[in-house]
């Protein structure tokens, strides 16, 4: 028998019998508060589990989200309503449509929730056909159009059969959630239990968590560990998409402090990322707000506002990059500089709420959880990011704007924080290169016109430096990356692995075309031939190189003698010509092959050379494993 699980939340005008409705349904309160149970409405968030059978028997265990109707507690509504499958949106029949119950439709809608099932609750009290086509025109031209109208009467337990019914159908023609190995719990709950110690709740979404995981605090970026995981108190070895979950964390205090947890906080993985205190969005003002509305009122550019997102909410101030204003009805990019890091992925939705937190003047979605400035510079980056906002669900085109308005992305975080899993982002990427959209080289992903650039620009570099300097074995690596100084080390390093699969080599620290011999110009020929000649006059004396190295162009050819290898580079300031250089080594080598260990002073007198050259020429052959030092004596190294 095949199960699923839903989360549903309620949503409605105050005292218009949300919570009634729920305890009628589950057997359980929702209202746990004293204060709520003096007064006699929702403050807080309340759970409660509905266990439901489908058409074909299948089980269908529902945790359900009480929340506030009352305007005071707008905020509170919102959390609960974040991460849900369903809602339940009740009317009462005595007072028809109301404020709080237009103002709930709009969050809805902002949030993206697309199924709901209307309980048209004290039907007891009559008006029900009057109701039902108020709510009928209430919901005309919205996502809830053809939702379910269920009349029902806690008092005398009219209709609550048929509302479950409406439930589980409409439950099992739903997916539930998938598994895309992301798993993220929204705190909406935190308490410590004597002997237990911290244990938050939350709706998890995108993955599994398991009991003894090591898990990530978001937005401080903390680890913890997970001692025990319940969903509605049965004891689980891992809490799946779509449950209610409650996570034992003994070792994290509650509070707002550093390494401390509170609601809004985010449990995920290690491996998701960071959060950012940046945000590219899509904004949305609702049409149906009427013109004497508060909230109605035009979004202007730099204005303040509560966002809210998941469980928590957030200052921030609002940049509309295309737009002075947002009128009612339209919809405009904009970027959200926070006060404080949000961990939010591609496509996940959001509310705005006014400065003095009375309206809901917006909502909308996000197009980059990481929205630096840099992003929307240009014309092509905004375009790019305004085409996700209608394919979300896209991959292949997610994928591809990720890669245009980033400009170079490495391929293991590629659309890291989205709702795609890893084998779908995967094979976008591959799919993508096939039709040539892109490269990739070393888990680098460009956009195919962007890395041909850069290539260009590269190859342009080092032929200039052999046209410039042919004596020099090639462009120097380091100079190519001071000339490039705003990429990544990784995007460098795979630009160098693309250009040497072709007509390119590396030679040592260098750069060069594969057909590149490095030669003296006409130029300093002449100079190249006077510093032969003085290394070669006194073949196993030569001058010191600061005597050589008069000049500019002596230091070039002398550079150019030793990359090339015709002069070796035995000291500092002492260089030989090679065929001399390994003339001595064979001297060095023969005459302690005949007379055994010898001092500096012995193979001084042997060679006819001076102190000055033969102690950093030793030195040299011991590191080279040619000889080996024994007090004050050499004697044949471990390659002899």
């Amino acid at each position: 028998m095949t199960e699923k699980h839903f989360i549903l939340a309620t949503a409605g005008h105050v005292d218009h019998g949300k919570s009634a409705l729920v305890k009628t349904l589950t057997g359980i309160d929702p209202d746990r508060l004293p204060e709520e149970k003096a007064r006699q409405i929702t403050i807080e968030l309340g759970f409660a589990e509905l266990n439901l059978s489908g058409p074909d028997r299948e089980k269908i265990h529902v945790g359900i989200v009480d929340v506030p109707g009352h305007e005071n507690f707008v905020r509170n509504m919102i959390a609960g309503v974040g991460s849900i499958d369903l809602a339940l949106f009740v009317v009462a029949a005595d007072d028809g449509w109301m404020p709080q119950t237009e103002e709930h439709l709009q969050i809805l809608t902002y949030l993206g929730v697309k199924r709901a099932v209307i309980a048209l609750t004290k039907s007891d009290l009559g008006k029900i056909d009057k109701v039902t086509a108020q709510i009928r025109n209430q919901l005309r031209d919205t996502a809830f159009a053809l939702s379910p109208i269920i009349p029902t009467s806690v008092r005398w337990g009219d209709g609550i059969e048929s509302l479950k019914s409406a439930l589980a159908f409409e439950f099992s023609t739903m997916q539930p959630q998938p598994d895309i190995g992301k798993p993220r719990l929204f705190t909406d709950r935190s308490f410590t239990l004597h002997g237990i110690g911290t244990v938050v709740t939350g709706t998890l979404t995108g993955g599994q968590l398991r009991r003894g995981q090591n898990i990530v605090v978001q937005p401080q970026n903390f680890e913890a560990r997970i001692r025990s995981i319940q969903s509605h108190g049965s004891e689980l070895e891992a809490g799946r998409p779509g449950m209610r979950t409650a996570i034992n964390l003994p070792d994290v205090a509650i509070g707002a402090g550093l390494g401390q947890i509170k609601r809004g906080d985010v449990i995920t993985i290690i491996d998701l990322g960071e959060s950012s205190p940046n945000l590219i969005v899509l904004l949305e003002k609702s049409s149906r707000l009427g013109p004497k509305d508060p909230a109605a009122r035009p979004l202007q550019n730099g204005a303040s506002a509560y966002l809210h997102h998941g469980t928590s909410r957030f200052p921030a101030k609002i940049h509309l990059l295309q737009d002075r204003a947002l009128e009612t009805g339209r919809q405009t990019i904009a970027r959200l500089k926070l006060e404080s890091s949000i961990f939010a992925f591609l496509g996940d939705r959001f509310v705005l709420r006014d400065a003095s937190e009375q309206q809901t003047i917006a909502g909308g979605v996000v197009l980059d959880p990481d929205g630096e400035r840099e992003k929307v510079r240009t014309a092509t980056q905004r375009k790019s990011l305004m085409a996700r906002a209608g394919a979300l669900e896209d991959v292949d085109l997610c994928a591809r704007s990720e890669i245009l308005v980033n400009g170079f992305v490495r391929t293991e975080t590629a659309l890291r924080k989205s709702h795609f899993s890893a084998d779908e982002i995967a094979d976008a990427l591959q799919c993508l290169q096939r039709r040539n959209e892109i490269v990739i080289h070393q888990e680098i992903a460009s956009d195919a016109r962007t890395w041909q650039t850069l290539r260009a620009w590269a190859i342009v570099l080092i032929d200039d430096t052999h046209k410039r300097n042919p004596e020099r074995a090639g462009l120097d690596l380091n100079e190519l990356r001071r000339a490039w100084r705003d990429r990544s080390p990784g995007v460098f390093d795979a630009l160098i692995s693309d250009l040497c699969s072709a007509d390119f080599v590396r030679k040592g620290s260098a750069i060069a075309r594969a057909s590149h011999r490095p030669a003296l110009s006409v130029e300093l020929s002449l100079t190249g031939a006077r510093i032969r000649e003085t290394l070669s006059t006194k073949p196993f004396d030569p001058p010191a190189r600061k005597e050589i190295e008069v000049d500019r162009d002596a230091q070039q050819v002398l550079r150019f003698l030793i990359v090339t290898g015709e002069a070796i580079e035995v000291g500092s300031d002492v260089v030989l010509l090679r065929e001399n250089f390994e003339c001595m080594k064979s001297g060095i080598v023969e005459y302690i092959s005949k007379h055994g260990p010898a001092t500096v002073s012995a193979l001084r007198q042997e060679l006819q050379t001076s102190r000055r050259i033969m102690v950093p020429l030793l030195e040299r052959l011991d590191r080279d494993g040619v000889t080996r030092r024994v007090g004050d004596k050499r004697m044949l190294g471990r390659i002899m």
